[in-house]
């Protein structure tokens, strides 16, 4: 009698090609997830908002100046340092971050590492729609070839904001193209944001968040390889179950996985709003302030790195907890099991025809590369 064969089913590369799961952009989610394929990841890459902070803090030390290039730097790696641990991936920026967190080890080496594109601060238009643009001097390119393991884009995205969003969509489908041609992973994050004289606490912009946050998944979200996106709604504006419906309406619209930011709320809200996303579809989060914002208000370099060691440290793994026992593995998005990759080949010759617009050596194998050619 025969006995069934335990392997798993062997698969030609193109079960991933079709799904845009190239080596690079596999490897990325790889390197940046946790072993069951859900993601805890946090952000270190805000300079404006946290130049702020550290300003604020200064001033209650008698000192009215902006902080040094230097005491950012020391600022990030410290919170780095002590938060890492419970992470599987880190964003940070180029300018102040990058290169100091790798050479430090501040980014541990088994954890992933995420490295932001954008500018700034860039520009807004007339009604006071963010026009973003590339940090000057970088690139998707450099962001590929410093080892990092995927590239984030910020672009603030309101749909009936339409002179910014036509420009946002353009900047988005650039980075895109980018990350394709560099075969690097693409997290992209669009935000709401309110204009034509609006505030962040108006009825107005309250009232559309939600469906401005869906919207936007809808319009945007196959134009990367993980979305970061907004709750869509407000914990206190909405009820409970409207907030619910939403985010199954948001991982309904999003054709790839997401996962959740945090836009600087108290972390209390914030883990609510992790648990009722994990349990709606959501792949992990990828959060900032809500770990961290009160770092700069400890008293002294020594106490700032207790918060890191111990608060910040707790709400990352405490995070880390529900994303893995509650989010969906990004796997899932596209119709996948983990068991279904280890069956995955390529056929003989394939590198080849890899990433055509990249230099080769020639070859004894006859196959010319041709423009448009992909693999």
């Amino acid at each position: 009698m025969a006995v069934a064969s335990s392997a798993p089913r062997q698969l030609g590369a193109t079960a991933l090609l079709g799904k845009g799961l190239t080596p690079g952009k596999l490897r990325g989610l790889q390197r940046i997830s946790n072993p069951n394929g859900t993601l805890t990841m946090v952000a270190f890459d805000q300079n404006s908002s946290m130049i702020e902070m550290a300003q604020k803090a200064l001033k209650t030390k008698g000192m009215d100046r902006e902080p040094t290039y230097e005491e950012i730097v020391e600022a990030k790696l410290d919170m780095m340092r002590q938060m890492a641990p419970a992470a599987s991936g880190i964003l940070i920026d180029a300018y102040y971050g990058a290169w100091p967190a790798i050479a430090s080890e501040a980014i541990p080496a088994d954890r992933g590492m995420l490295v932001r594109v954008e500018k700034s601060g860039s520009g807004k238009n007339k009604a006071g729609g963010p026009m973003g643009e590339i940090e000057p001097g970088w690139s998707v390119e450099k962001i590929k070839l410093m080892g990092a393991d995927a590239v984030k884009l910020l672009a603030p995205f309101e749909p009936g904001e339409k002179v910014s969003a036509e420009h946002q969509f353009s900047l988005i489908q650039h980075v895109y193209s980018e990350c394709q041609k560099h075969d690097i992973l693409f997290l992209l994050e669009p935000v709401s944001f309110p204009y034509n004289g609006e505030k962040k606490t108006d009825k107005s912009y309250l009232d559309r968040k939600a469906e401005t946050t869906i919207e936007a998944a809808r319009q945007i979200s196959r134009f990367c390889d993980v979305y970061k996106a907004e709750f869509p709604g407000t914990l206190g504006h909405e009820s409970d179950e409207q907030l619910v419906d939403n985010l199954h309406a948001l991982s309904e619209a999003s054709e790839r996985p997401w996962v959740l930011l945090s836009a600087g709320v108290d972390y209390p809200d914030y883990l609510k709003q992790v648990k009722m996303a994990m349990e709606t579809g959501c792949s992990g989060i990828l959060g900032g302030r809500a770990f961290w914002k009160e770092y700069f208000l400890q008293d002294g370099a020594e106490a700032r790195t207790k918060f890191a060691a111990t608060e910040g440290l707790k709400r990352v793994a405490e995070a880390a907890d529900v994303v893995r026992e509650h989010g969906a593995p990004w796997f899932a998005k596209y119709g996948m099991s983990k068991e279904d990759f280890l069956g995955i080949r390529a056929a003989e010759g394939w590198l080849s025809k890899y990433s055509p617009h990249a230099s080769a050596a020639g070859g004894t194998s006859g196959h010319v590369v041709r423009a448009g050619e992909v693999y």
